[in-house]
């Protein structure tokens, strides 16, 4: 039962949220209108840049952890990957991968 995700949001004040959900889409528009996650009360999602899939709620949850602990280059590393399904990212982030 592999339905889990791993998710990553830019939000407006240059942050990346990490989270995990069955359904990315709904989950995103659920932030957008600030159902869910307190970090959304100070900020705004920006976009969608990152999503993995294959997790059951477990592995996704330890994902989402070790996906925590980055730095911010490397979560950007992490958003230009092949692991990442989402394939139009790379124009928003191409040169801030060393951008702290």
């Amino acid at each position: 039962m592999n339905s889990w995700f791993v998710y990553m949001i830019h939000c407006t004040d240059n942050t990346l949220y990490t989270g995990i959900t069955t359904d990315v889409e709904k989950r995103y528009k659920q932030h957008t209108v600030q159902q869910g996650a307190k970090y959304f009360r100070a900020r705004k999602p920006k976009q969608l840049v990152y999503k993995e899939s294959g997790h059951d709620r477990s592995s996704a949850s330890k994902r989402e952890i070790e996906i925590k602990k980055l730095l911010r280059v490397d979560k950007i590393d992490l958003i230009l990957s092949a692991n990442n399904q989402i394939k139009d990212i790379e124009n928003n982030f191409s040169g801030q991968g060393h951008d702290r």
